[in-house]
């Protein structure tokens, strides 16, 4: 390396034919993307230019919608080439090092963190579930619920009725949180493991729906229809709840 260039570092994978399935991808920068081995492990990585890709310019750079988007989706097109033949552990996004020694050091430092992680994800692959309320649907099924089949004469029904909406709006927001936990508890049982992640902004996604859940799953390959198929069936059993499904994606959430 020299002064004005660094090391991205895209992923972390075992020791072996890594070096094949890399040698024609591109990284970040336009760079060819390599391999440096430390003791059973392998680190992906490219040079990049500490112009764009040093801390100074990050720190500008990341305020770039334009620019974080690029890169992101370049960072995930090495590490997805990578995760659909081998198991891999991608490295966070801007994981930049001044020279190749520090490369080996994080090797050494965390080989046994990588080791654990490598056997986690191996064999499985992380999906996404998204789980989006519309607040009038769910009030008004919230409203159907707590009337049922009222007895009494038409008045004695609309005052029930009328109580029964303010109970719901007032209500709504508790309910959806409990069927959000649900929908996450229902989902465990069909992965290795789960996580909850913050809600996405709505400036990002360009999604104006309340979002109930984001939540981010580890499933065994040879499971994923299973999984599938719990999420078709959640998406049917809540009425004013929308449940969405992404993936697959290398194991970002569990690295």
């Amino acid at each position: 390396m020299t002064d004005t260039t660094g090391i991205w570092m895209y992923a972390v994978t075992e020791a072996g034919h890594t070096a094949d399935l890399v040698s024609t991808a591109t990284g970040v920068a336009g760079e060819r993307v390599r391999v440096i081995g430390e003791d059973g492990l392998t680190a992906v990585v490219g040079t990049v230019p500490l112009a764009e890709f040093g801390a100074d310019a990050l720190t500008r750079n990341l305020e770039d919608l334009g620019w974080l988007e690029r890169v992101a989706r370049a960072h995930d097109a090495v590490v997805s080439t990578l995760g659909r033949r081998i198991p891999v552990i991608p490295l966070r996004l801007a994981t930049v090092c001044l020279d190749e020694h520090r490369v080996h050091e994080i090797l050494m430092q965390h080989r046994r963190e990588f080791t654990e992680a490598l056997t986690l994800v191996t064999g499985r692959t992380e999906w996404g579930v998204k789980a989006f309320a519309d607040r009038k649907t769910l009030s008004e099924a919230l409203t159907d619920a707590n009337t049922g089949d009222a007895a009494g004469g038409s008045g004695t029904a609309y005052l029930l009725r009328r109580r029964a909406q303010l109970a719901a709006r007032e209500s709504v927001e508790r309910e959806a949180a409990a069927r959000a936990d649900d929908i996450h508890e229902r989902l465990l049982h069909r992965a290795a493991a789960g996580r909850r992640n913050p809600p996405t902004d709505p400036a990002l996604s360009g999604n104006p729906e309340w979002m109930l859940l984001n939540g981010s799953y580890l499933v065994d390959d040879e499971a994923a229809d299973e999984f599938r198929s719990e999420v078709e069936d959640l998406g049917k059993s809540f009425a004013g709840i929308r449940v969405e499904l992404t993936g697959p994606w290398p194991p970002y959430s569990f690295a």
